[in-house]
């Protein structure tokens, strides 16, 4: 898998391994603090929220006692605070099921010409409703819609890597491609498939690994500095960004 991530992601992040293993020790924390400490033998995505990393990481570990190796990372666009109705993307652990189920993007823009969530038949995974805290006002908790989802294409896609989203998880097109094509977060919606239902969001052309996941796990490193590994959008990145640009989801 970690060959194929390198083929057909084409947004990447190269992690130098002492990093790949104290994320898998920030992981495993987290699953622990979850009750699910014991995980193994799947796939399983984790996003580093804070502002100076905004990555996506994929691990794998085979059995409970095995380290958590990286598959592969990306950079993405978490919530942006400081205006209203943009929550900080919360923390935790996530469970991806059909009981929350996805859907996929039309294509179209809104007033500001934008493809929200990304060019047609990109694939939203909705992890349901999720109390998160308020970027705007006196702050507070309010219920939000938890999503991971590709973005436009043209004018938004260049500047993952900063926070810039409403609260979802904003992830290139290639990984969401990625994602959707080899089922690595699609292990509750292989066992409806197998147990006889026809789920419409799943592609017909899935390669589809033995070995998927269910879990989006959200952290905060609280990194003071920028690691040269997942640098900042160039100045070329702003330059199609319309007015209003940034308000999208």
């Amino acid at each position: 898998m970690r060959k194929r991530f390198t083929q057909e992601v084409t947004r990447r992040l190269n992690v130098p391994a002492s990093e790949q293993r104290a994320y898998g020790e920030r992981l495993q924390k987290a699953l622990v603090d979850a009750n699910l400490g014991d995980l193994a033998g799947e796939y399983i995505a984790m996003v580093d929220r804070a502002p100076n990393v905004q990555a996506l990481f994929i691990y794998f570990r085979a059995t409970p006692a095995n380290a958590w190796m990286m598959i592969g990372a990306s950079p993405v666009g978490t919530g942006l605070p400081g205006t209203y109705d943009h929550f900080l993307t919360p923390l935790g652990v996530f469970h991806h099921s059909p009981d929350n189920m996805d859907f996929r993007a039309e294509g179209t823009t809104n007033e500001n010409g934008i493809r929200g969530y990304g060019h047609r038949d990109m694939r939203i995974y909705d992890f349901g409703w999720v109390d998160g805290e308020r970027g705007w006002g006196k702050g507070g908790v309010s219920p939000m819609r938890f999503q991971m989802h590709a973005t436009d294409p043209d004018r938004l896609e260049a500047l993952l890597g900063i926070r810039h989203s409403k609260g979802c998880v904003r992830i290139p097109a290639s990984l969401n491609t990625f994602f959707d094509q080899h089922g690595l977060l699609d292990d509750d919606y292989q066992a409806r498939v197998e147990a006889g239902k026809s789920l419409w969001v799943l592609r017909r052309d899935r390669d589809i690994t033995p070995i998927a996941g269910r879990y989006l796990v959200v952290i905060d490193s609280a990194r003071k500095t920028r690691p040269a590994w997942s640098p900042l959008p160039g100045r070329k990145a702003w330059s199609k960004l319309p007015k209003g640009g940034d308000t999208a989801d």
